[in-house]
């Protein structure tokens, strides 16, 4: 696809200053637009809470640089002994490469903890992370498809991607590959609907929350199946290290829905 989106050469009297190249990537710029997206979207929702739009922008910025993190740490965990012999490759792939649920295991203490500092309400903020983790996540996966990470394997459909750019990240290139970026978008556009239905005859405070991570879990573990990326990371050759954690947070969602469901909080 499009890896780069503008490549430009810095001026002469410029080049102390700057890059002698300054790139846009294509990844980076959809992210940029995802956190804009989601903080409008989110602007009107916490008002009752009492939050200002500084307090959110802070909230924004400190749960990025967790998911940042996050994501790294679970790309790295991957292929630990690729990373530990060589530490140097994880400044090299800093910039590209992430696992989703290393993010949300990251981000989501993160807001925990800063809105219980506000006193908030942690279940009724988690329905609207709800809508907030499909949104950012889908324009994630289009940055993705973008750069050619998180590809499908080869397939001989006609509904097939093929990705000829000579800087994109997905393999082989010139062929037919599952698109699995854009199956990641479906599962969470198919999330964003379900959630808007169920809201109007919502049973719990939090349910919508835990609707999600279901979903998703049991969505990802069938994506999972067409990727073609090598770093996986497999439990005994068995399932993936993202099917492994979907499996975990179903079971953990599972819980909290018969917990919640009791005290309904609404």
């Amino acid at each position: 696809m499009y890896p780069e989106l503008l490549r430009l050469t810095t001026p002469d009297f410029l080049t102390g200053l700057f890059p002698r190249e300054i790139i846009l990537h294509s990844y980076g710029a959809v992210i940029v637009l995802g956190i804009a997206v989601i903080y409008f979207f989110m602007k009107s929702r916490v008002r009752k809470y009492g939050m200002s739009g500084d307090e959110l922008s802070n909230l924004i910025f400190y749960t990025f640089i967790s998911a940042f993190v996050g994501g790294k740490v679970f790309y790295y965990l991957q292929e630990p002994g690729k990373y530990l012999s060589k530490p140097g490759l994880m400044l090299d792939n800093l910039g590209a490469g992430f696992v989703f649920y290393g993010s949300l295991l990251f981000a989501v203490p993160t807001i925990l903890f800063l809105i219980k500092k506000k006193n908030i309400d942690v279940r009724s903020f988690l329905d609207i992370l709800a809508y907030v983790g499909p949104i950012i996540h889908s324009f994630g996966r289009v940055g993705c498809l973008l750069a050619g990470c998180c590809y499908g394997k080869p397939t001989g459909s006609d509904w097939g991607l093929v990705f000829s750019h000579p800087l994109t990240k997905a393999k082989p290139m010139d062929m037919a590959l599952y698109p699995t970026q854009l199956m990641d978008i479906g599962v969470n556009l198919l999330i964003l609907i379900i959630i808007a239905i169920i809201q109007k005859r919502q049973a719990f405070s939090g349910q919508l929350f835990l609707i999600y991570i279901t979903i998703y879990g049991v969505g990802r573990s069938i994506v999972e199946v067409y990727r073609g990326d090598s770093a996986r990371g497999f439990f005994f050759d068995l399932i993936s290290h993202s099917q492994m954690i979907a499996l975990v947070l179903i079971l953990i969602s599972s819980y909290f829905w018969m917990k919640w469901r009791k005290d309904p909080q609404l």
